[in-house]
């Protein structure tokens, strides 16, 4: 056997290992949603490297004692904790204001600030690598995300008034963000009852099929009882109108995306802001996950703060996003932690397939350098969280500043060194799943 392909099956053990920790229980309960989620993965490498959180942080442990940067304060910053260039897109914020901004904080957790930068870094080498981008170009858009976050990050810390560092909106942002937001404008709250619901008896109900289960009286039950402990955890400004807590119906539904596979979640249909039938609201339930990041955190102040893994979720969403979904809250159902928010009707991710043009493609990724530095300045002593109760953007200026030319350089090493590592791991993968090797499938 060559040296290579002994290399290829001591890695493959070590994805199978990783892969056994972060999916091992899911995995047993439901393997057929692991194996839409692992034909998903199996498409491309980048499509993988967004499945494999888990992988990505038992690599970039092993770096972590005193790593660049990273001291008592910036080891311990509110992060996104899978920082991809996919997860972004945008929202309805408390205000009504639709926002552009990061998204999905299932794995949301408090750590060293550079390890999103990272996982950012090399998820831009993996779809330039797709464009057919030289690896120059790579490193060039890099540089662009580094630098405008280093700009962000230099300004908030300096007390950069807010519009001077607006949030991207309708008025504010530009190219593919816009066109993102644009879209989102043009959907519906009708529209999206329209896709899950009908009209039954004049009242509103779930549809059947599209991946709704019916649910026992039992279950029904304890759903309910948990939607009470839910209405405890909601904000004040959000309990405006009592009746449109009003529960009109409840399914069951199947956890098959590539995060949430094997996941029980449920959706809730609400009476909304009046009586008319056009303002209902749907809501998800769905069970907290072991976010990857934290098996990777000793700190012990950080473990016993969150009560559950919906908690969690719920207290870092909140921390890292401005004004976020006022339906946002957790509960629990059987002894496990959920999150509950909206099914936002003006959700709208941001799509790479059409950003082909180079100088497109820097644009974006310089307001995705942005919105990185200013969800890693939200969180923090201002937020009212004693977790990190110092100002991350002024500690972050701080490391930075001491070594202003290594901080590209850094992002610019790791994004393609794992950029390659990631696409044979792929490959590893590929093969271990097509040749029946993973445990359990």
């Amino acid at each position: 056997m060559s040296n290579q392909q002994t290399q290829a099956e001591q890695r493959g053990e070590h994805i199978l290992a990783v892969f056994d920790t972060a999916f091992g229980e899911l995995l047993a309960a439901d393997p057929a949603a692991f194996r839409v989620k692992f034909r998903k993965m199996a498409a491309s490498a980048f499509a993988f490297y967004r499945g494999t959180a888990c992988l990505f942080y038992s690599d970039v442990e092993r770096e972590r004692a005193g790593g660049p940067y990273l001291d008592d304060r910036t080891s311990r910053v509110w992060i996104h904790g899978d920082l991809h260039a996919e997860n972004f897109g945008t929202y309805m914020d408390a205000n009504g204001r639709l926002i552009f901004n990061v998204n999905d904080f299932d794995e949301a957790y408090v750590g060293p600030f550079t390890w999103d930068l990272k996982r950012f870094a090399a998820s831009v080498a993996l779809i330039g690598y797709t464009k057919a981008l030289s690896d120059e170009k790579i490193t060039e858009l890099v540089r662009t995300y580094a630098g405008a976050y280093r700009e962000r990050v230099h300004a908030l810390a300096t007390g950069a008034k807010n519009d001077e560092v607006p949030p991207f909106t309708l008025e504010t942002a530009e190219g593919p963000l816009l066109d993102a937001l644009r879209d989102a404008r043009s959907l519906t709250r009708f529209g999206l009852l329209d896709s899950m619901t009908e009209i039954r008896d004049f009242e509103r109900r779930f549809a059947a099929g599209g991946g709704s289960i019916e649910l026992d009286a039992a279950t029904r039950y304890k759903v309910l009882a948990a939607f009470d402990g839910y209405l405890e955890t909601l904000p004040e400004s959000s309990l405006s109108r009592p009746d449109s807590y009003r529960v009109k119906d409840v399914v069951g539904r199947r956890g098959i995306g590539i995060g949430s596979a094997g996941l029980p979640s449920y959706n809730i249909l609400l009476e909304g802001n009046s009586d008319a039938l056009e303002n209902d609201v749907v809501i998800y339930m769905k069970q907290g996950q072991t976010p990857a990041v934290s098996r990777h955190i000793t700190d012990e102040q950080v473990r016993s703060y969150f009560h559950h893994e919906g908690h969690r979720t719920v207290i870092s969403q909140r921390a890292l996003q401005a004004h976020a979904d006022p339906w946002l809250g957790w509960t629990e159902l059987d002894g496990s932690g959920q999150l509950v928010a909206e099914v936002s009707p003006y959700a709208v991710d941001l799509d790479w397939s059409d950003i082909d043009d180079p100088a497109e493609i820097a644009a974006v990724v310089a307001d995705l350098g942005r919105a990185t530095a200013t969800m890693h300045a939200a969180a923090d002593d201002q937020s009212g969280h004693s977790l990190v109760p110092f100002s991350t953007e002024r500690a972050i200026d701080a490391v930075i500043a001491a070594d202003e030319d290594g901080f590209a350089d850094l992002l610019v090493d790791f994004a393609h060194s794992y950029g390659a590592r990631a696409r044979t791991d792929h490959q590893i993968f590929v093969d271990l799943f097509r040749n029946g090797r993973i445990p359990g499938l």
